[in-house]
């Protein structure tokens, strides 16, 4: 039983529409992944409103949607996502960083409050569930135990989370957003990525520039690798591209990863694949 992912926004910090940005995608942080019969959806960055008009094609009923965290290029997409205002659709919706500080809830409906958004959350007339954990809980979201998925936390100013999902001993892993600390690995990332079949990583920033980004709370390609080739992990998928980043620059990148490690690749736009 293999893992389906499909890439519907991997851009980081704003959507950057332009020509110069087609190959790669402009779309901000959204996947959907499908297992065991199930779908999963992480993040509402920009690219879920192309994501639920695809669904509203489907007679799809019920998903999870994991938030890494909840800074704007990874919600702002919510509120365009239709399949919510669908009211034959359940959405169950959970994130990990928000214990003690007011809960997922209350930051999506104050993002569709006045005067930052003329519809309010309650206009939604789907389903929805809202559930708050604590980043390192294992979540039971699998109808037959199937599969699992485990989180962790990162490295990121207000908090995030990572996740890995694993089926029938396929896994991968989406590790969005977090900072590197130069010299060290990181703990928490390694043993969530251990022997994954495929890691998708934040590498917003190259080498070069990450020292004037220090505690911006993203991290480059380079660690990626480090950490992939530590915890023996298969693939690392180069993510969360910085949106100065146009498709030249990120074709070097590309060229660059792959010299340094046959096993990376730099994630694009509407990507559709089996990891198994």
């Amino acid at each position: 039983m293999s893992i389906r992912v499909k890439i519907w926004g991997c851009r980081g910090s704003i959507a950057c529409p332009a020509p110069t940005h087609l190959k790669y995608g402009g779309n901000t942080t959204s996947l959907e992944i499908d297992v065991a019969g199930q779908k999963i959806l992480l993040d509402c960055g920009t690219g879920i409103r192309n994501l639920g008009k695809q669904m509203m094609k489907s007679d799809m009923e019920h998903c999870h949607i994991l938030l890494t965290h909840t800074h704007w290029d990874h919600i702002n997409g919510f509120p365009f996502f239709s399949p919510a205002y669908d009211k034959n659709r359940r959405f169950d919706i959970m994130a990990g960083h928000l214990t003690g500080k007011g809960g997922i809830q209350n930051i999506l409906e104050t993002q569709m409050d006045n005067p930052m958004f003329p519809v309010p959350l309650d206009a939604m007339q789907a389903k929805l569930t809202f559930t708050d954990f604590v980043a390192g809980d294992v979540l039971d979201l699998s109808i037959g135990n199937k599969f699992t998925v485990r989180t962790a936390q990162l490295n990121h100013p207000n908090g995030a989370t990572g996740y890995r999902v694993d089926c029938n001993g396929s896994s991968m892993c989406l590790i969005t957003d977090t900072e590197h600390v130069p010299g060290q690995i990181d703990e928490n990332i390694l043993g969530l990525i251990e022997g994954s079949d495929l890691v998708i990583y934040d590498a917003t920033y190259t080498e070069e520039e990450f020292p004037s980004k220090v505690g911006w709370g993203h991290s480059t390609w380079v660690e990626g690798v480090k950490l992939c080739k530590e915890a023996g992990a298969k693939r690392l998928g180069i993510f969360h591209h910085d949106p100065e980043h146009d498709d030249v620059f990120m074709d070097q990148i590309a060229i660059d990863a792959a010299k340094e490690w046959d096993g990376a690749f730099v994630i694009q736009e509407n990507m559709d694949f089996i990891v198994e």
